[in-house]
C-alpha cells in the first residue's frame, strides 16, 4: 500500500526571506512524511511566492534564487530514503537554450528528477514548452507528473497509452472554479482512459505575482472505473477553497492495479489497442 498526500498550498506567506519561505514548504512536506505519507504532491507555482522576496522581482531572479540558493539545502533536507516529493513547480533558466521553463522538481530518495510543462497558457508567455514526459519508478509503481493544462490535452493521454503508467500526479494553479473543473474533469477522464490513479493538487490564496495573484483550488483523486476498484470510492474531490494548506491522504493499492490489468474480459479502454483502426470521414 502506497500512501500519497495531496496538498494545496498558499504562497502568500508572511515571511521575510526566501529561506524562511523554503522552511515553510519543507515543514509541509516533512509533516506529511512524519505522519506516514510515502510521497507528497505540491501545486504548480508553489515557489512563485518567492517573487516579492527577491530583487528584482522577476521570473529569472526567482529561478536563480530557487535553484542556486535554496535547492542545495532542500536536497539535503528532503532527499529521504524511501520517500518522495513533487515540489510543485518553479521557473528554471535553461542557460544553454536561453529560455525559461515551468519546471517541477522531483526528489526521489537520493535522486533528483524533473518534469517541464509542455503546454503553456496565454499568460505563461515568458516560458518555453518542455519536450518530454518523464516516467519514473517508486515503490514498484510507474509515475508521471503532468502539469496543469497538460492534463487537459487528450493527445498526451494517447501518447501515454501502453506506457504502463500507474499514477499521474498533477500540480495545478487556477484562478477560477472553471479552471479547477477543467483540470479535475480531465484528470478523471485520464484515470478511465489509462487505467491509472490520478491525483491533483491546486494552488490557493493570493500572492504578489502577476502569474498567481489570485488562486482557488482543491485536492482531488480519481481511480479507474473498473471492477478491481468497485468496493471503494473511485473519485474524491475536496471542497474548493481560496486560501490555506489542505491535505488529502490517498492510499494506492498496487495489487488492485495488477488485478484490473489481468481482467481481460472486462470492458476497459486502457487495455484496447494503442493504434487507431478507423478514419475520420467528412460527408
Amino acid at each position: 500500500m502506497l500512501s500519497l498526500d495531496l496538498c494545496t498550498f498558499d504562497p502568500g506567506l508572511r515571511v521575510k526571506s526566501p529561506s524562511a519561505f523554503a522552511a515553510e514548504v519543507t515543514e509541509c512536506v516533512e509533516t506529511s512524511w512524519d505522519d506516514g505519507a510515502d510521497i507528497v504532491l505540491l501545486p504548480e507555482f508553489t515557489w512563485m511566492g518567492l517573487e516579492p522576496l527577491v530583487e528584482p522581482p522577476t521570473l529569472r531572479r526567482v529561478a536563480e534564487c530557487f535553484w542556486g540558493e535554496l535547492f542545495p539545502t532542500l536536497k539535503s533536507l528532503l532527499c529521504r530514503p524511501e520517500k518522495a516529493v513533487v515540489l510543485g513547480t518553479v521557473p528554471f533558466w535553461d542557460a544553454e537554450r536561453e529560455v525559461l521553463h515551468n519546471r517541477a522538481p522531483i526528489l526521489l530518495g537520493d535522486r533528483v528528477l524533473y518534469q517541464d510543462k509542455l503546454h503553456l497558457t496565454p499568460w505563461e508567455s515568458a516560458f518555453a514548452p518542455g519536450k518530454e514526459v518523464r516516467l519514473w519508478e517508486f515503490e514498484g509503481l510507474r509515475f508521471a507528473v503532468v502539469i496543469c493544462l497538460d492534463i487537459e490535452i487528450p493527445e498526451l493521454s494517447a501518447r501515454l497509452r501502453g506506457a504502463g503508467v500507474d499514477v499521474i500526479l498533477v500540480p495545478s494553479a487556477t484562478e477560477t472554479v472553471l479552471g479547477v473543473e477543467r483540470v479535475d474533469r480531465c484528470a478523471s477522464a485520464r484515470a478511465v482512459e489509462l487505467g491509472c490513479v490520478v491525483g491533483v493538487s491546486h494552488l490557493t490564496g493570493k500572492a504578489a505575482s502577476e502569474l498567481i495573484d489570485e488562486n482557488v483550488g482543491r485536492t482531488a483523486v480519481y481511480f479507474p472505473s473498473q471492477a478491481a476498484f468497485r468496493d471503494s470510492p473511485r473519485w474524491v474531490e475536496g471542497e474548493i477553497v481560496a486560501a490555506g494548506i489542505h491535505k488529502q491522504r490517498v492510499l494506492i493499492e498496487p495489487r488492485a492495479l495488477e488485478r484490473m490489468r489481468r481482467m481481460r474480459q472486462e470492458t476497459n479502454p486502457s487495455l484496447l489497442s494503442v493504434s487507431p483502426h478507423f478514419e475520420i470521414v467528412q460527408e
